[in-house]
């Protein structure tokens, strides 16, 4: 029988669009373009860049990948010359993305991968949602640990550990934070990076964060927020902290889970499993030691997010990043901002 076959285009050749699935030290494959040609339903067959440069080596990588290799200089040229599209990639810089999702919607594909974030903010996201809707074009977003085969143990072993007390989840790296200048283009943690941390968050737990305590703000001679740290208290979690660092000199992604009976650590390649057992240093207590957990060796975190959308397109299978929850995450980060002004 032969299988089913949707063909694909892509707005955005730069690094998560082509050029970090040549990425030695990552998990292949780590961009849209590599992901979509392993997939054996999709067919992608054509191409978008303003940039001359990138969009000549994505043309010549199809072409070996023997694509129709169809390339042009602007999305609106792409959708004027090739008019049967089932998947639209949208993975250009955050300022773009509100005017080339609405164009993406306007061409009424059956699919649109948008990468995250959704937009620069929430207003520009809620219009994103809006022509969704009244398109009933459907759109997924690429929040890449909701994918991932090692996130997605952790959620099924949330169990193992009893009820939960306290969640601290970590962002560190060497991009500030947040300062208002940098609005206009998005190059600010809070945004790029910050929008995984709340979203893994929200993922794991099904919890909505509202209403922040942010302490241990700092900021630099600039007047450039560097640190911080946002406290929730939910009806199911009695504290959560997300906790952020522009000032870092090493990038971490983590989300450590104490829970009644153990605790849970995940992050930028570990995964730790620590349960109560009688403890072998004091009589009549009991301490936290490591457990033996099969990690799986690769995440699938690209290729999973791709073939949940192939799986959507043939059997309705529901997208497990769908764009009503990544326009929520983009509130979250906007309650903490409103406490930096």
């Amino acid at each position: 029988m032969k299988e089913k076959c949707f063909l694909a285009g892509i707005v955005g050749t730069g690094r998560i669009g082509f050029s970090l699935g040549f990425d030695k030290k990552r998990e292949q494959p780590a961009s849209h373009t590599m992901a979509l040609f392993n997939n054996k339903n999709i067919k992608l067959i054509a191409a978008a860049d303003s940039n001359e440069e990138n969009l000549a080596a994505w043309k010549k990588f199809a072409r070996k990948k023997k694509s129709m290799a169809l390339t042009f200089a602007s999305s609106r040229e792409l959708y004027e010359n090739v008019t049967c599209l089932d998947i639209i990639v949208v993975a250009v810089n955050e300022e773009s993305h509100l005017q080339e999702c609405l164009k993406a919607i306007e061409y009424k594909p059956r699919l649109v991968i948008l990468e995250k974030p959704v937009a620069l903010n929430s207003a520009e996201a809620g219009l994103i949602l809006d022509a969704a809707k009244k398109a009933e074009v459907p759109v997924m977003v690429n929040h890449e640990r909701r994918f991932a085969f090692d996130y997605i143990k952790a959620k099924e072993l949330l169990a193992e550990i009893g009820e939960i007390q306290y969640v601290d989840a970590r962002l560190n790296s060497g991009l500030r934070v947040w300062a208002e200048e940098f609005e206009k283009d998005g190059t600010y943690s809070l945004l790029h990076d910050g929008t995984h941390l709340v979203d893994i968050v929200r993922f794991l737990f099904d919890v909505e964060l509202k209403d922040p305590f942010v302490t241990g703000i700092y900021r630099d001679e600039k007047n450039i927020v560097r640190n911080f740290t946002a406290i929730y208290h939910t009806d199911k979690i009695s504290q959560i902290l997300l906790s952020m660092s522009g000032r870092s000199k090493f990038f971490e992604f983590s989300v450590e889970v104490t829970g009644t009976h153990g605790r849970l650590c995940i992050g930028n390649g570990f995964f730790k499993l620590y349960k109560r057992e009688e403890s072998k240093l004091y009589t009549g207590f009991y301490s936290l030691a490591g457990q033996k957990i099969k990690v799986p060796k690769k995440t699938g975190y690209f290729a999973n997010m791709v073939q949940n959308a192939v799986d959507f397109l043939l059997t309705g299978a529901p997208l497990v990043s769908p764009l009503d929850q990544a326009v929520e995450d983009l509130k979250v980060l906007e309650q903490i901002k409103e406490s930096f002004k």
